[in-house]
């Protein structure tokens, strides 16, 4: 993962670390006692890459730090590839799972689309084992679904397996994100109007910038949303009238499930207080052009 010092408008609001050399000094501390982590610096002086043995890994030095009191941004989890022969080669996980049988079906589906391959299957006491080689890139994001699938009854490990070709394309998530375009504090009339677009992830009264993400799409596509809208009075209607607004409860994140969501153009933002999702690029306009070079 590569890790980035804050830049969003409310940088520095909630933590008491938040500069480059807060952030480099301790990530080269935590290396001198955290033995299986590395941490390089990149060509920018305000980003670092971090690598560790997995997603929870370098969640639980993230959880650590934001405790600490330090603010930082993080990118999307990425796999260590290698050169071998002269061939790009990725990194294979030996993936067991124990599942009711009737949740078998569910779970091979999921992991038929993540380039699995099954290797073994048993039954034990009332459960079927699988057993599958994956690509460790692969079970990006498989937690959460795999319990949502088996409805918590499941249990999986898993275990490096080795260097493999590259097995192609994983899809990724399916749905776009639906992007505040204003600053400021979200209001009821808001959040109402923008969480027919799709599923929210804030609530009332909340301060937001421009570019964070605040909800979920319905569709593939990101779309810009302002959950700020306030009803405007008039003298034809008071600003309560109309039908009593009902709103949805939010879906909310852990760490790992925020850093499992965003996408390559999308970061974390985590301090002692918040984790929010937000755009890479802040600016909507400068993202509309970005979207239409890569298009051309």
């Amino acid at each position: 993962m590569i890790f980035y010092v804050n830049d969003s408008p409310f940088a520095g609001q909630e933590g008491e670390y938040v500069t480059s050399r807060h952030l480099r000094d301790r990530l080269f501390r935590e290396v001198q006692t955290n033995v299986s982590l590395r941490v390089e610096e990149t060509d920018s002086a305000d980003a670092f890459k971090v690598s560790g043995r997995g997603e929870l890994h370098i969640a639980v030095l993230i959880e650590e730090m934001r405790r600490q009191g330090y603010e930082l941004q993080i990118g999307k989890p990425s796999v260590i590839t290698k050169e071998i022969n002269g061939q790009k080669c990725e990194p294979l996980e030996a993936l067991t799972i124990d599942v009711p049988p009737e949740f078998m079906g569910a779970v091979m589906e999921k992991l038929g689309t993540r380039k699995a391959e099954m290797v073994n299957m048993t039954d034990i006491s009332g459960y079927t084992r699988l057993e599958f080689i994956i690509p460790a890139r692969g079970l990006i994001g498989f937690r959460s679904e795999f319990l949502t699938a088996t409805k918590g009854n499941g249990i999986m490990y898993h275990v490096f397996h080795g260097y493999a070709p590259w097995k192609g394309e994983i899809p990724g998530r399916t749905r776009g994100s639906l992007v505040a375009f204003e600053a400021g504090e979200t209001t009821s009339y808001g959040i109402s109007n923008a969480q027919e677009r799709g599923t929210m992830f804030i609530v009332p009264g909340e301060q937001v910038y421009e570019g964070q993400i605040i909800g979920e799409n319905s569709r593939e596509d990101d779309m810009d949303v302002n959950p700020c809208k306030k009803k405007h009075v008039s003298n034809m209607r008071a600003s309560g009238s109309d039908e009593a607004i009902r709103l949805i409860p939010p879906k909310t994140f852990s760490l790992e499930q925020a850093l499992e969501h965003i996408n390559d153009d999308e970061l974390v933002e985590v301090t002692p207080k918040s984790i929010r999702m937000r755009k890479k690029i802040l600016d909507r306009v400068e993202r509309g052009r970005l979207r239409a070079r890569n298009k051309q």
